[in-house]
């Protein structure tokens, strides 16, 4: 009897297991459906939304160019890998607000907590699918985006050397056009094909800037097919210096040079070279964002080198310019700063004047060198900071979806809101705060304000801790903001501070 009663227990026992099983599994299924329709949807359509605000950034490129719908095509595709590491963790937030807000909304969370099935086990399914998409994402970025972004670049260049008029741009000296540089400050009318304030070195001759063109304004005329543009500038002035380089170099300065004054210039610019480059042709390759992390791991030591030489060959350029040598062989008593001001009396009044001044030109001259060597010095080390900030960043930004989702999924099931009302604002909201921040963050590091991994990480740091917050508040059936707690916090201030006067009084 006794084992007949142990027996009928142990296959109550596994029938109730096999059904919690079947159940659950079924649960996890309904969960994935539920989160993948409206994963889909939403990041199909901003990607959409992405890619539409690459290409419209880059209309006035490509439109009107006569540029195929073929290369248009392969431009918008490597557009499409570039953004999609983007669209990814917004898709993952969107889609995980919707999907559990709907099924609180719907009191399926308080049907299966009444079958014993806790939030943490619902949303198990949800988590897995969020790690993975999380290393997805990191491969794109680390595989993926280096490749569109090579292809995209160098594609970008070959159209402009394509059509040579894309490739003059306002405000610095363009030198992709063979034997000429030139420099104007803005491109206007209806072909971007009128020019404003031209400078022109002619480098034909082989003999440097020794030919220099400018003009008020100018109009670049190029046929389909032709090997020649033309220039035509108006209201200018030529200079031309005529040099013989069989004479010695001092004697090329006192030769003759030509100049004058005209209405109307026409000057005929061979191009042929621009159309045999192929657009697929690869050229540059070394750009930041073109290397993988193995890629940047092996550029970013020979980077750091570089410049902590330049940064030395500066300092002893410095200090040997500024004589600083020439201290160490004075007698200590001359550079004792107790003794400093009595030195110039030991010269007369004219040889002190001459010290004070030969003093202060090189002071002068010495910050002017540091001057001029600021920018030089900034750009090297943002160019470091910006290989070592695509490092972290990689890293960092790859577990966006992950962080996301533990946004996305508690924020869900706590405001109990489906549809793409509410939850599209949370989304829009909280992805604008990541990548305002992740944004500030690596400019901050491209200044060295912050270090490379504090900017690269500044985001997730600030994002993960409230990702902590809702899923302990939603797992502990919390509300966003605990108002009725709020209140009675501040009903119990006052009422200590009425009874401690009570007591005193």
């Amino acid at each position: 009897m006794i084992a007949c009663l142990a027996i009928n227990k142990t296959f109550v026992f596994i029938i109730i297991k096999l059904i919690t099983f079947v159940f659950v599994k079924k649960l996890d299924k309904y969960i994935l459906k539920s989160f993948l329709i409206p994963f889909l949807a939403t990041f199909f359509i901003i990607l959409f939304v992405l890619v539409m605000q690459a290409l419209w950034l880059a209309f006035d490129d490509l439109a009107g160019k006569g540029i195929s719908i073929g290369i248009i095509f392969k431009f918008l595709w490597y557009t499409t890998l570039i953004v999609a590491p983007q669209a990814l963790p917004i898709g993952v937030l969107l889609s995980s607000i919707m999907t559990l807000g709907s099924l609180s909304e719907n009191y399926e969370f308080a049907a299966a907590k009444s079958a014993g099935v806790s939030l943490q086990r619902m949303v198990r399914p949800l988590v897995f699918f969020a790690i993975l998409m999380s290393g997805l994402n990191f491969v794109f970025l680390n595989y993926v985006y280096p490749y569109a972004i090579l292809k995209q670049i160098n594609l970008k260049i070959n159209i402009r050397k394509k059509q040579p008029a894309l490739a003059l741009v306002p405000g610095s000296f363009n030198s992709d056009i063979p034997n000429y540089q030139i420099k104007f400050d803005e491109k206007y009318g209806k072909e971007d094909n009128l020019l404003k304030n031209v400078l022109i070195y002619d480098l034909s001759a082989k003999k440097g800037n020794n030919k220099i063109i400018s003009a008020k304004d100018g109009e670049l005329i190029s046929e389909e097919g032709s090997r020649y543009m033309t220039l035509k500038l108006n209201n200018g002035h030529f200079y031309e210096h005529h040099v013989d380089t069989k004479t010695s170099y001092r004697d090329r300065f006192r030769m003759k040079a030509s100049y004058a004054d005209f209405d109307e210039y026409i000057l005929n610019i061979d191009i042929s070279s621009f159309s045999d480059d192929d657009l697929d042709q690869i050229k540059h390759t070394k750009n930041f964002n073109m290397l993988s992390l193995k890629q940047l791991k092996d550029t970013l030591p020979d980077l750091k080198v570089g410049y902590d030489d330049y940064v030395v060959s500066r300092a002893k350029s410095l200090f040997r310019n500024s004589q600083a040598e020439d201290l160490y062989q004075l007698p200590d008593s001359l550079v004792n700063k107790e003794l400093s001001s009595s030195i110039l009396e030991n010269f007369e009044i004219e040889k002190q004047r001459d010290i004070i001044n030969s003093a202060i030109s090189k002071v002068d001259r010495t910050i002017n060198n540091f001057t001029a060597n600021k920018n030089s010095f900034k750009y090297r080390r943002k160019v470091l900071n910006l290989y070592d900030i695509e490092f972290y960043n990689r890293v960092a930004f790859s577990l966006s979806c992950l962080i996301l989702f533990f946004i996305g999924a508690p924020l869900g099931s706590i405001i109990r809101k489906g549809g793409m009302g509410l939850p599209m604002i949370l989304a829009i909201a909280i992805y604008v705060l990541y990548f305002f921040t992740n944004t500030f963050g690596r400019n901050m590091a491209e200044e060295s304000t912050l270090s490379a991994v504090a900017g690269s990480w500044l985001a997730v740091s600030i994002m993960l801790p409230l990702a902590i917050i809702l899923t302990v508040r939603a797992t502990q059936d919390k509300g966003l903001f605990d108002i009725n707690g709020l209140f009675a916090r501040i009903k119990n201030f006052f009422i200590k501070i009425f009874s401690f006067k009570k007591k005193t009084s």
